[in-house]
Order: structure tokens, then C-alpha cells, then sequence
């Protein structure tokens, strides 16, 4: 079975008297384990795939099944538990909260996951720190770290509840080339360390880091193809 299975996706805008095809019937399967990309210039749909892979949004029209379940049209509260539990998310602005600790913005999903008892919270969150490399760093607020290292908060922040899908958008979008290259060598890690990886970028050298690229243009899928690194 598939991770996730979508089967004909529309969403469609109303602006004003027109309508806008943001997804103009996308479907795409992505399997356990795989490491892909998402690409396409502004405009082409990347951001609206992201939002409803991540559910985040609901579609106009369509099918989006995750490990089976079909969660196109699930409520609000349905979609808020599936992204707790399954979904860890990187964006490129990192999303901290400026005046917390490593230790407590990684620990921020963990409060929301009622299966979790408080007194396990830190041990996960410093776990999770340890796997990006900042151990040392569980104390310092963000303003105490460097870009990279913020963006290696957000991914241990994405990897504490253990998710089925690593969701980044533009990870390196705010960094340097030398810190991007290595938070991309941070997600290969992961991805050898059997985590699911969707990453959205308009990049193309770090598309290429991924094994597959979805190339979308004008709401459709324009290609699907291995990158060089399966060749």
C-alpha cells in the first residue's frame, strides 16, 4: 500500500466572476521511504500540493488517501490529529518562537499529542536534538544560533512525534549555499535512516538530492521522473 495515493486532485479558486484551477486533476502516488521533490516555477500548483499532502487544506474535487485513508474530506479536527501525528513540517522561515529554548520549540508538537505524558516530552525533544547534531544547543534561544542551526531546530522539531512524512518547504530558502548543502545532507541521512521525505523547492541542485522530481506546470503534472542519483 502506498503512503499516500492521490487520484484525480482539483482545487479550484473563485476569483471574482473566473475561476482559478490551482490542482487541475493531479494524481501521484508516493510510496514508504521515498525521498522526492516537488518543482515548478511560482504559479504552478507546488505550494497547493504541499498544503493538501500536508493537509493543510481539502481539495475542490478528488482523492487523497494516506496509509489507506482517504482524507480528502475529513473535518477540520480529523485533518488537525493526522497532521500531528504524521506529518513533520521544515518551512524556510523555521517557525520558532523567539523567546523559547531548542529544547521547548521541539518540544511544542509533543504538548499537542495527548498520547504523550509529560514527564517523556524532554527526553524526545533532546533526542531529536541530538539527531541533527545539537545536543550541545538544547539551551539556546534563536537568537543564540546561527541560520543552520535554527533550521536543524525545525527538523528535530519535525522529527519528535516520530511522523510518517517529513514535509519541507524551501528548507534552504533562507540560508547560505555552504549551510544549505548541509541541512541537505542532514535529510539524506534521514532519508538512509528510513524517514518518508517531501521536499519543495525550485531549486534544481537540491531537487537532485531527492530520487524523484514531480515537476508541476499550470496545476498538472508536467513530469514524473527518477533524478540522476537512481539513474
Amino acid at each position: 500500500m502506498s503512503l499516500i495515493q492521490v487520484k484525480d486532485l482539483y482545487k479550484i479558486y473563485k476569483m471574482g466572476n473566473a475561476e482559478v484551477r490551482a490542482l487541475d486533476g493531479v494524481s501521484v502516488s508516493i510510496e514508504h521511504n521515498e525521498y522526492i521533490s516537488i518543482m515548478g516555477p511560482s504559479g504552478s500548483g507546488k505550494s497547493t500540493l504541499m498544503n493538501l499532502i500536508g493537509c493543510l487544506d481539502t481539495p475542490t474535487n478528488g482523492d487523497f488517501f494516506m496509509d489507506g485513508v482517504n482524507v480528502a474530506s475529513m473535518s477540520d479536527n480529523e485533518l488537525a490529529h493526522i497532521r500531528n501525528k504524521k506529518i513533520g513540517f521544515v518551512f524556510q522561515t523555521f517557525n520558532l518562537l523567539p523567546k523559547s529554548t531548542s529544547l521547548r520549540n521541539v518540544e511544542l508538537p509533543l504538548i499537542y499529542n495527548g498520547e504523550i505524558k509529560a514527564s517523556e516530552r524532554k527526553g524526545m525533544a533532546i533526542n531529536a536534538l541530538e539527531r541533527v547534531g545539537l545536543g550541545d544547543r538544547i539551551h539556546h534561544k534563536p537568537n543564540e544560533l546561527s541560520g543552520g542551526q535554527r533550521q536543524r531546530v525545525a527538523v528535530a522539531r519535525a522529527l519528535v512525534n516520530n511522523p510518517a512524512i517529513i514535509l519541507a518547504d524551501e528548507p534552504t530558502g533562507n540560508l547560505d549555499s555552504k549551510t544549505g548543502e548541509e541541512i541537505m545532507t542532514l535529510f539524506d541521512e534521514l532519508h538512509r535512516q528510513g524517514n518518508t521525505i517531501i521536499l519543495v523547492t525550485h531549486e534544481e541542485h537540491i531537487a537532485a538530492h531527492a530520487n524523484r522530481v514531480v515537476r508541476l506546470m499550470d496545476g498538472k503534472i508536467e513530469a514524473d521522473e527518477p533524478t540522476k542519483r537512481t539513474k
